[in-house]
Formats: structure tokens, C-alpha cells, sequence
């Protein structure tokens, strides 16, 4: 490489993000997802052993996706590729393995084809990629936000490892801003600069979880601080003005959607007003249609509170009316007015499980008569038949009709009190 080309070099690695420049270049620098890079995990195993399979790397932003994709590219020796499926198509993807194949066939060396946001791609790009992954042309690499069990093809799943990156604790994002003040090479480290214990808090509480916002807000409160005695003091109103404010992660279509939503649910079950509450307010803070919410107060005040206290279910249906005549922003408060009481009910889901058996029942023995006694007799000839013979009126013998036969023949019981409220 020429001088020309080492300092071309050289001007893009300082200009980059901080971020960028702090990128991890090995295991060992990698912070974080001790529960898939651990010793003795497998990934790790596997990168280390250079036996590595196709995978998709599924997690929030900031978790180390990218990175982790360079480092297995830099431990294994594989020649690397990188596609963002927001800009590349199927001619993008058969370009490279084209390269791929030649790269294998006259030097023996394989490839890695890193391709982020790969929920993106749709049905037909993702099958391109299925004949390179088979035959072993390319290790695919996918990264993605989104759940790969609902955005991704089966085919492209099943072809894969699939390993969940999970938000960066405090411990992790703190490693990572000591690091980024401490390093001269890529790093804050020319500035002496350091964090108060308030700034640090609140920069830990406003990242969620993501490094890359963590690195991006320290950047900014670094270079627009001016030094005092040599130091630059990031204080908490700097790091507020620098991170702005926090971003919910939350896509309603996304996994993040079905995860809040099943937290809002659990936390009704288990009679936690608080955190419904929270979780309701996760929702509506992100956007989520407030309709939807109502729908699932109705399965809830159906499912979980059920026969405990029956009118959960007119609660939910009013909230449900006043939701669609309210609109927001009023429509939050029926919305947690019917959570809060959801919440606060006795629980039975007996009428849940009798419908779920009594199906199961039908469904293995979908051909049991219906015994004489309670069939019709109306119509005419049906006497002859026998039908209605022996039906106790209840109204008329009520304690005969208690004992009376209304199940087929080995079919039940279905219905089961749980002694919770009103089910007794």
C-alpha cells in the first residue's frame, strides 16, 4: 500500500464515529453476550475452531451485531462481505458468490456474506441466498432487529443458527465508556475527560442498552466541553443536552411489539396493577392502536379473570366502547381504568380450560349421539322415535333435573370451579 492510500486510510479511521473507531476487533475486546460467547458456549467454539455454520445474529440495536460479525470474519481468516438489505438485491447477493466461488476454487479460501437488516430482504431474495448456503459456497450471516422466526423465510431459518444478543447491562456499557475515555489510539483518550457520578447515571439510564447511542452521546459531550484545568467535566446537563432523550425501542410490528404486549398480559394475570400500568403506558407512549389494547382486555377479562368476577368482562367491553368514541389522548384513561380493575380481580380460567377440553372431546369423538331424552320432539314422527322421552322440565322438577343425564356416554366433566370470586 502506498503512501497515498495509508493516508486515505488513516484520514476515514479518524473521521469515523467514535463508535466506529471503538469497534471491537477481537473476542477478547468484545463486551458483552456471555451467554452465547462464553467460554465454553458454542458460537465461541465454533468461531475459535474456525467450524463455523450460517447464522442470524438477532438482537436490539447496539448489542454488537456487526461487530461480531468482523470479529468471526478476523478470527476465522474467511474473506468478508458486507450487504445492508435496505440497498442490495438478488443481483448484489449473486455477484458475490459468484466472487465467492472463484475465491474458493483458486485459492481455497472461503467466505463470509454479512448481510445486516436481513428481515428486509423479501421472499425472493432470501431464496437466493438458500443454493450458496447449501452447497457451502458462502457462511451467510444475517443480521436483524426483528424476530427471524416471523420475518425471516423457514427455509433461510432452518439453514441457520440462530443467536440472541441481548441489551448491554450497566456493568457491560460502563467497560465500554471507561475504554473509549482511556484509548489515545481510537478513542476520547487526548481529551481528559471525565464523567460525574450523575452524568454516568443518567447516561446508563438514557442508552437502553445500546452502545452505539452510549459512544454517539459520550462523543458529542467530549468534543463540545470545554477544558478547565486541563480536564473536560462532563457533567449530567451536558450528557442530557448530548443524548437528548432516551429512545423507546418498541416497532409494532416487531418483536419488541409482542414482548411488551405479553408482559402487559402476564402482569394482569398476575394481579401486578403497577406494572400493567407500566406496560400499558409502554404501549401507548409508542404509538401502539389503542383498539388493539382494548381486544386484549376482552381475552384477558375472558381468559384469566373469567367466572371469578363476571364483570371484568363488561369492564373491558366498556373501555373498549369508550376507546372507540374517545380517541386519544382521552382514551387512555378508560384504558387504564379497565387495566387497573383487571388487574385488581380474582382470577379463575375455568371457563378457558372447559371450552379447551370439552373441544378436545368433540374433536376425538366427534360422532357421540345425542342421548333421546334431550333430543328435539317437535317435529312430527319424532315422538315415535323416542325422542324427548324421559326429559325432566326443570322448571317443573327442579331437583329431578339436577340429576338428570345431559352428557353422551363417557364424554366430560369439562367445567371445574376454582373457588377464586364468584367461580364456586
Amino acid at each position: 500500500m502506498d503512501i497515498f492510500s495509508l493516508n486515505r486510510e488513516e484520514n476515514l479511521r479518524k473521521s469515523a464515529p467514535l463508535a466506529e473507531r471503538m469497534r471491537p476487533r477481537s473476542l477478547e475486546e468484545f463486551v458483552g453476550q456471555a451467554h452465547i460467547l462464553g467460554e465454553g458456549k458454542l458460537l465461541r467454539r465454533a468461531i475459535e475452531a474456525d467450524r463455523l455454520s450460517s447464522l442470524i445474529l438477532w438482537g436490539p440495536p447496539g448489542t454488537g451485531k456487526t461487530t461480531l460479525a468482523k470479529i468471526i470474519a478476523n478470527t476465522t481468516g474467511n474473506h468478508f462481505t458486507q450487504l445492508n438489505a435496505v440497498t442490495s438485491g438478488v443481483a448484489d447477493v449473486r455477484r458475490v458468490v459468484d466472487e465467492a466461488k472463484d475465491r474458493l476454487g483458486m485459492y481455497g479460501q472461503r467466505s463470509i456474506l454479512f448481510i445486516d437488516e436481513v428481515h428486509r430482504f423479501n421472499k425472493a431474495q432470501q431464496d437466493a441466498l438458500l443454493p450458496s448456503v447449501e452447497e457451502g459456497l458462502v457462511i451467510f450471516i444475517g443480521a436483524t432487529t426483528m424476530n427471524p422466526m416471523i420475518e425471516c423465510t423457514p427455509a433461510l431459518v432452518s439453514r441457520s443458527l440462530v443467536f440472541r444478543l441481548e441489551s448491554l447491562g450497566e456493568e457491560a456499557l460502563v467497560l465500554i465508556i471507561n475504554s473509549a475515555l482511556a484509548d489515545r489510539e481510537r478513542g476520547l483518550g487526548d481529551f481528559n475527560a471525565t464523567l460525574t457520578d450523575e452524568a454516568l447515571r443518567h447516561l446508563l439510564q438514557k442508552a437502553n442498552g445500546d452502545a452505539r447511542s452510549v459512544l454517539n452521546a459520550l462523543e458529542l459531550a467530549v468534543l463540545t466541553t470545554k477544558s478547565s484545568d486541563g480536564i473536560r467535566m462532563i457533567n449530567q446537563e451536558i450528557i442530557e443536552d448530548s443524548i437528548q432523550q432516551k429512545m423507546l425501542r418498541y416497532d409494532a410490528n416487531g418483536d419488541e411489539h409482542y414482548n411488551v404486549i405479553s408482559a402487559y398480559i402476564k402482569s394482569i394475570r398476575g394481579s401486578d396493577a403497577d406494572a400493567a400500568i407500566y406496560w400499558l403506558a409502554r404501549m401507548l407512549y409508542a404509538g401502539e392502536d389503542p383498539g388493539d389494547i382494548a381486544r386484549r382486555l376482552l381475552v384477558s377479562a375472558s381468559e384469566d379473570i373469567g367466572l371469578a368476577n363476571p364483570d371484568a368482562l363488561s369492564m373491558a367491553l366498556a373501555a373498549s366502547s369508550a376507546v372507540e368514541y374517545l380517541g386519544m389522548p382521552e382514551a387512555r384513561i378508560p384504558l387504564a381504568e379497565a387495566t387497573i380493575y383487571l388487574a385488581r380481580s380474582p382470577k379463575s380460567n375455568s371457563a378457558y380450560m372447559a371450552i379447551n377440553k370439552a373441544l378436545q372431546a368433540v374433536e376425538e369423538s366427534p360422532q357421540s349421539d345425542v342421548p333421546k331424552h334431550l333430543r328435539d320432539a317437535s317435529y312430527k314422527g319424532a315422538r315415535r322415535l323416542g325422542h324427548g322421552e324421559g326429559y325432566i322440565y326443570p322448571h317443573t322438577d327442579p331437583e329431578k333435573a339436577k340429576d338428570q343425564k345431559y352428557l353422551p356416554d363417557g364424554v366430560g366433566p369439562f367445567y371445574s370451579p376454582s373457588g377464586n370470586g364468584e367461580d364456586q
